[in-house]
């Protein structure tokens, strides 16, 4: 089984930073890409910042220049750095794995969240 726990949320004053955590354990057998989605009360879920198999990296438009996708020495960790944080980055954070557990299974697999909350 595939398993992934984020960490780093909290709260921050606008203009703030935070750092998030990912880390995917278990049966993994190859990751096509770590992505970070965030989803605020109400509203859709939408995709920040993805990193894939081959280092590169891609930014939703709302966070291009204050965001930053990183990975350890395997894609198993990820991390978002958030910078000049906005209260509209308000929600809970949600790391993605997209990839296979065995040769043969294709899926995504979701942590359980962590909360970043910016005061004005």
């Amino acid at each position: 089984q595939v398993h992934l726990v984020e960490s780093g949320g909290g709260l921050v004053q606008a203009g703030g930073s935070l750092t998030l955590s990912c880390t995917a354990s278990g049966s993994i057998f190859h990751i096509v890409a770590m992505t970070w989605h965030r989803q605020a009360p109400g509203k859709q879920r939408e995709l920040v910042a993805s990193i894939n198999a081959g280092g590169g990296t891609d930014y939703a438009d709302f966070v291009k220049g204050r965001f930053t996708i990183s990975r350890a020495n395997t894609l198993h960790t990820v991390y978002l750095k958030m910078n000049s944080l906005k209260p509209e980055d308000t929600a809970v954070y949600y790391c993605n794995m997209r990839g296979y557990s065995d040769p043969k299974l294709w899926d995504d697999y979701w942590g359980q969240g962590t909360q970043v909350t910016v005061s004005s």
